[in-house]
């Protein structure tokens, strides 16, 4: 009876007025030993690092730390890109210091008509560099590429025996508001996902930064792709505290889908990201699997078996039974600002769970004197809410739109003054 009052001690209930009322969700601010954290002290030194633990050896899987032989190579400078409105700046991130390496590609637009160092959004692409923007400069990848076939962001005839082409140059621009970006006096840091780590399945852990390190293979808690991906974001800003252009303290990280699981993972993990901006990243992202709705556990471990640790497997079919879910994610990014978005169509994320895990991390914020969502229900489509905590759900399916754009640089506005 004892050890039964003492797990429901671990639990708290949230109404969101999505017609899911009574759901217990595991407390953020309970200690593992059943004792409530007491201030923000303890939230920092205690309860964060525990979280931090919990999902490292459960979920994400446990990555390597900066590498001590990486080295940057800036490869290109142009002061007048974009017809004069930014300097573009592509660096080469060799992460075992060798040329023949594995490498990323940063590809960075810097708005000129600033007088101080830029704010920045730091994210990861789908489709490679030079798919952002049609600048002839910008250096092609020769990392792997999907095929594009049934992907409505990438024309199939540009990439060829899945190798990017000269055709491929801006196909994904539409995703990238950049003139908007600068224009409003932000940088863009991006670089491509396969760089990094292979999202190909078949692929396994053979490219990409994981033969670097293969120590951390074969354990169950190895750093699948997801943690790749983030850890990857963590070693570009390592880059960004070294250019003065650059506001280091006002770096944003983003992602969209998958990359969007990524993004709130890094900036789980690194505080030196000021704020985080997670689109339409669902289960393993800011959805809740408690609620048990749309793609669950089981999918992510079967269809996307390199994305999380091995040890993630034995959740599959108890998605509602989790001893932990994503709005504790959410809460480790606190007391910083962190913006969920989702889309209407989107019913794989679960627009719902997304908006519910948001606000489930709220009491965190409350907790260390930060606002948290100004929204006690989903709020109406189109319209975003935003406190410490931002949200908005817009009309259409999966994507990154320029209203989806427009939310983010407004709550960067708000918060990077």
């Amino acid at each position: 009876m004892m050890l039964k009052l003492r797990f429901l001690s671990l639990f708290f209930v949230l109404s969101t007025g999505l017609g899911w009322a009574q759901k217990a969700l595991p407390n953020p601010l309970i200690l593992a030993n059943g004792k409530r954290v007491q201030n923000a002290k303890q939230w920092h030194k205690e309860r964060r690092p525990e979280l931090l633990r919990m999902f490292t050896s459960e979920m994400y899987g446990q990555a390597p730390p900066r590498p001590k032989e990486m080295q940057f190579e800036v490869f290109d400078v142009d002061k007048n890109a974009l017809n004069g409105k930014a300097t573009r700046k592509q660096i080469a991130v060799y992460f075992n210091g060798k040329a023949d390496g594995p490498r990323m590609d940063l590809l960075m637009y810097i708005p000129n008509h600033l007088q101080r160092p830029a704010p920045a959004i730091l994210g990861l692409n789908f489709w490679g560099n030079h798919a952002v923007h049609p600048d002839p400069a910008i250096r092609i990848t020769t990392s792997w590429m999907e095929s594009g076939k049934g992907n409505p962001y990438v024309k199939l005839s540009c990439v060829t025996d899945h190798r990017a082409t000269e055709a491929c140059r801006g196909v994904n621009a539409a995703q990238w508001p950049l003139d908007t970006i600068i224009a409003r006096g932000y940088a863009l840091i991006t670089a491509y996902r396969e760089d990094i780590a292979s999202d190909d399945p078949k692929t396994g852990f053979q490219k990409g930064i994981h033969p670097i390190y293969p120590d951390y293979q074969g354990r169950t808690d190895n750093f699948g792709t997801i943690a790749a991906w983030a850890w990857a974001l963590s070693r570009a800003m390592d880059y960004v505290v070294t250019d003065k252009a650059i506001d280091a303290k006002r770096v944003a990280v983003f992602g969209w889908s998958r990359l969007g699981k990524a993004a709130l993972w890094a900036g789980a993990t690194d505080e030196r990201f000021a704020m985080v901006i997670s689109n339409e990243s669902g289960a393993g992202g800011a959805k809740l699997f408690h609620r048990g709705v749309g793609e669950n556990i089981r999918r992510l471990c079967t269809v996307f078996p390199h994305w999380y640790a091995a040890s993630f497997k034995k959740y599959m079919d108890r998605d509602t039974l989790l001893p932990f879910d994503q709005h504790q994610v959410i809460s480790l990014v606190a007391p910083r600002p962190v913006y969920i978005a989702s889309a209407v169509d989107d019913k794989g994320a679960d627009p719902q769970g997304e908006f519910a895990a948001a606000k489930a991390a709220e009491s965190v914020y409350l907790f260390l004197g930060k606002t948290g969502l100004p929204a006690q229900t989903i709020p109406p489509l189109n319209q975003s809410v935003q406190g410490q905590i931002g949200y908005h759900i817009r009309e259409g399916g999966h994507d990154v739109t320029l209203y989806d754009w427009k939310q983010y640089l407004n709550f960067a506005d708000k918060h990077f003054n």
